[in-house]
C-alpha cells in the first residue's frame, strides 16, 4: 500500500497513478477481505479443499489487475484483466458451492455481480 494514502481515500485532481486508485480494484480486494471472513466458519475438513481453492481464486482477482494495470500495451494490461474475470467466474462458483452445501447463507451474488459489470467495463474501454 502505497505511504500516506490509503484505499479509501480519493486520489488527487482524479488521476489514477497507482492500481489502488482503480474502484475495480479496490471493490476486489474488498471481495477477498469478505472470503477471508466467510471461510472461518468453514468446517475443518475443507481447511486444504475448498477453503485454499476459494483463497486463490479470490486473490487472483485484484493481483491480475495489479498487474494488468502496470503492463505497457494493450494487449498485455487486456490479457490480465481477462484473467481477473475468470478468476472472478470460480470465486461465483465457489459462492454458489458453499451455500449449497450449508457453509454461508448467502452467496454474495450482488456484490460479484458489480464487481464484474466494472471488469467489463474496464476491458471494453480499453479495446475501443
Amino acid at each position: 500500500m502505497r505511504e500516506g494514502l490509503s484505499v479509501s481515500e480519493p486520489t488527487p485532481k482524479g488521476k489514477i497513478q497507482h492500481f489502488t486508485d482503480l474502484i475495480v480494484w479496490q471493490d476486489a480486494h474488498a471481495l477477498v477481505l469478505h472470503v477471508y471472513n466467510l471461510i472461518d466458519s468453514f468446517p475443518d475438513r475443507e481447511k486444504y479443499a475448498l477453503v485454499q481453492q476459494f483463497i486463490r481464486a479470490a486473490v487472483s482477482i485484484p493481483a491480475n489487475i495489479a498487474e494488468g494495470f502496470r503492463r505497457r500495451t494493450i494487449p498485455e494490461k487486456l490479457r490480465f484483466y481477462n484473467i481477473a474475470q475468470a478468476s472472478l467466474a470460480e470465486v461465483t462458483y465457489f459462492f454458489i458451492l458453499a451455500k449449497d452445501l450449508g457453509y454461508i447463507d448467502s452467496d454474495s451474488r450482488d456484490q460479484i455481480n458489480q464487481l464484474d459489470a466494472k471488469l467489463t467495463r474496464l476491458t471494453q474501454s480499453m479495446q475501443s
